[in-house]
């Protein structure tokens, strides 16, 4: 057997054998229930956000995963996909619409994925986009904290990774350390799609709304001194449904299983 058949036939095996929490177990990691600060609250009344217990995969989906789903799912192979959900550089990295080639390593992270696109394939594995509360929930963790925004050393080394431009090559998924979570790359490696990644739009909305990625970026801010934090809110808001960006991926979430604990 070829070695990319290989790859699609274990991929399309996990991918087919997801389809409970207990699967889920084994490819996620179960976030405690906690708060998530907005860095731009919606409201005085929302400086805060009840997170409930979720799961979340540890890595972000790669190649060989995404492979494995559009062989599934041939209306999301880059030659078939409806254009009003994905924009044409959708997969191009791809040699073919069922064939990575030498340019997309199947462990490396998917990238040029619409929002359209990532929310069918966490459906498929009967799950969902995190919410952007969950994601930066999951990622406001440090190695052995759970909120690690209190500590320098860690709040370094997120705006390293931040200010690092993107590689050409991406590294494979894994290759960073654990969080507190037991999640892995969630800084410096992909942007990554949330479902609701317009939400810091519309909180950004009304006359102040230009100042606060320039010069007055602090209005309103919750902490002002948070760069990565600015940064994601930034991109995120620039965002469209259809977009395929090269350096965007996704991963998926679950709600947490009744009675799990952490």
């Amino acid at each position: 057997m070829s070695a990319l058949r290989t790859v699609v036939v274990v991929a399309v095996a996990s991918l087919v054998g997801v389809t409970g929490a207990e699967a889920h177990e084994s490819t996620t990691a179960l976030v405690a229930a906690g708060v998530y600060r907005p860095l731009f609250p919606a409201s005085p009344s929302q400086k805060e956000i009840t997170v409930a217990a979720f799961r979340l995969d540890r890595t972000p989906v790669t190649n060989g995963q995404y492979l494995a789903f559009v062989s599934a799912h041939p209306e999301w192979r880059r030659d078939r996909v409806a254009r009003a959900l994905a924009e044409p550089n959708y997969l191009a990295k791809w040699q073919a619409p069922e064939i990575l080639g030498a340019s997309a390593d199947a462990d490396e992270p998917v990238v040029e994925v619409s929002w359209f696109a990532a929310r069918a394939y966490c459906s498929a594995k009967r799950m969902r986009l995190p919410t952007e509360a969950e994601w930066e929930r999951a990622a406001m963790a440090s190695r052995d904290r759970a909120d690690g925004s209190t500590e320098p050393a860690w709040r370094s080394e997120l705006l390293a990774d931040y200010l690092r431009p993107s590689p050409a090559r991406l590294p494979r998924v894994g290759a960073s350390p654990p969080n507190f979570w037991g999640i892995h790359d969630l800084h410096g490696v992909v942007w990554e799609w949330v479902q609701d990644f317009n939400a810091a739009a519309a909180a950004l909305a009304g006359a102040t709304a230009q100042l606060r990625f320039c010069g007055a970026g602090s209005i309103g801010a919750s902490d002002s001194t948070d760069f990565p934090a600015f940064e994601r809110v930034a991109f995120r808001s620039s965002l469209r449904a259809n977009y395929t960006i090269r350096n965007l991926g996704f991963r998926c979430a679950a709600d947490a299983a009744s009675g799990s604990t952490p």
